[in-house]
């Protein structure tokens, strides 16, 4: 039986008037659009150079070296994640033009990286954006086996380590999710009735699936085996160490602003009803950090202004630190919290606190994580 769909409150609506009101009077004051700018087209170029020039140079040049092609690796690990972070991720939110088609064609940058647009917009915007921290409805805290996210999470004894072997498992994510979840969410998605919700052509999703799959897996693999003198296993060992340091990077990135100590973790009422409205839900759930890092900002995709995101995902990430300032005044104004975390390492080690917290049998754990 299918569960009924999540409700929020209808509270404190006057936050969010006003809220909009004034990041809206903000654009038109300024007379600045709320899409991407100039700044977006350079850092898509950027982007897309950082992870492909050094995949042509190792097809024209495969002898220079293990230690060469051993940079090259890294070098697209970090293209591959600045483009998740900076380019793809406001191109599926709908904010990287007002055109929905350059949106729709920037979106398919990451099956260019070997998974789905589809897939990602149905687990990043549909359930995370939407549920944030809610158990069993945020697949981002979906329990991973090894790791627990949630204080509302079943505990196993494996758990009481995991603030210090999730660091190693989270350099796995891209490649988990390239090898496994694509498949595994589609078929999830189809069974409890989001792709028909969607109104999506499941037909056409799974071929666009394969089709991305063997697309990625041709010019990453086969191509290099054909025009280079490298053998399979280099190959493999390559796209390995590529996406585990993209993938630690994504981790790292996304982890601190929402898994970390002093968030909360809201649950529903009998009545499938959350407490807070969603704007007020994001807040309690959410956290900024290393925002006075402009180089940060500008390589995660403005995503250390994790409020902002949540609060406004249709608006382009290079807007967010000018916003900031509106979003925090109004919501003390409203006497409502604006968790930030000064520096990026600090929000780290904050996300290590709480892992460590979470991994304590739950009689152990403090209030504040209930």
């Amino acid at each position: 039986m299918e569960k009924p769909t999540l409700k929020f409150a209808s509270t404190n609506r006057d936050f969010v008037a006003t809220l909009n009101k004034r990041v809206n009077e903000y654009f038109k004051d300024n007379n600045i659009a709320r899409h991407g700018n100039h700044q977006m087209v350079v850092k898509t170029i950027v982007m897309f150079l950082l992870y492909f020039v050094p995949y042509v140079l190792i097809l024209s040049n495969p002898s220079m070296g293990v230690v060469g092609l051993l940079a090259m690796a890294i070098l697209m690990g970090l293209g591959q994640a600045g483009i998740g972070l900076s380019v793809m991720h406001d191109a599926n939110h709908g904010a990287y033009s007002k055109k929905k088609w350059i949106n729709t064609l920037i979106g398919y940058s990451i099956n260019l990286l070997g998974t789905t647009s589809f897939n990602w917009k149905l687990q990043h915007n549909v359930l995370h954006h939407s549920y944030t921290n809610v158990h069993e409805e945020d697949e981002d805290i979906r329990p991973r086996g090894a790791l627990r996210l949630t204080p509302h999470a079943n505990w196993k004894r494996v758990h009481k380590y995991q603030f210090i072997y999730a660091w190693f498992l989270y350099g796995l994510l891209t490649i988990v999710w390239l090898c496994i979840n694509d498949f595994t969410r589609l078929v999830r998605y189809q069974k409890n009735g989001m792709i028909k919700a969607q109104k999506a052509n499941i037909v056409k999703e799974w071929a666009v699936l394969f089709s991305t799959k063997i697309i990625y897996i041709g010019y990453i693999f086969v191509i290099p085996l054909v025009l280079t003198s490298l053998v399979w296993w280099q190959i493999v060992i390559g796209i390995l160490i590529m996406h585990y340091i993209a993938g630690f990077i994504l981790a790292i990135v996304f982890q601190p602003a929402h898994v970390i100590e002093g968030t909360e973790f809201p649950l529903p009422d009998d009545n499938r009803t959350l407490e807070n409205n969603w704007a007020i839900h994001q807040l309690l759930t959410t956290t900024n950090f290393g925002n006075n890092s402009k180089w940060f900002s500008w390589y995660v995709g403005g995503l250390n202004f994790q409020i902002e995101h949540h609060l406004f995902p249709n608006i382009c990430h290079v807007h967010y630190s000018k916003i900031a300032s509106i979003v925090k005044s109004t919501a003390h104004e409203f006497g409502l919290p604006y968790k930030t975390s000064k520096t990026f390492l600090s929000a780290l080690a904050g996300h290590a606190r709480l892992l460590r917290q979470l991994g304590m049998r739950p009689e152990l754990v403090g209030a504040q994580l209930k």
